[in-house]
């Protein structure tokens, strides 16, 4: 059986628990750290002041060349560890620097906007 389609997620919504466990996902996020010999890394994004951590399991994709500070965007499963720690369980990951974060954070807010639309849940004033 495939997997669900993956729905974006900024990486504070991940880390901040709103994504339900197993669930198929996209993040975003700067590479900050590579641990080959755990096959993990760190994304991180900034929102407002704070800045996310979104960790990534990379078995799935390896042998990979990471570039550290660079922007990539994984397409995964959530895994919730044991201490609760969440973990993105990558089936792609792609390097997408030089992509306009702004205008990317835009697009994800105007496509759930279409998506509440369409399914009649959108909020009328």
């Amino acid at each position: 059986m495939l997997p669900s389609p993956a729905i974006y997620h900024f990486p504070w919504e991940v880390r901040a628990g709103h994504v339900p466990d197993g669930s198929s996902l996209r993040t975003f996020g700067r590479l900050s750290l590579y641990d080959m010999t755990q096959s993990r890394l760190t994304l991180v994004a900034r929102h407002g002041a704070d800045q996310h951590q979104v960790l990534v399991c990379t078995k799935l994709v390896e042998p990979l060349q990471a570039q550290v500070g660079s922007l990539y965007m994984v397409l995964g499963e959530l895994e919730l560890q044991e201490g609760g720690e969440a973990v993105v369980k990558a089936r792609v990951l792609t390097c997408v620097e030089g992509m306009n974060l702004a205008l990317l954070e835009h697009a994800i807010r105007e496509q759930r906007l279409y998506q509440q639309e369409r399914d009649g849940t959108a909020h009328r004033e």
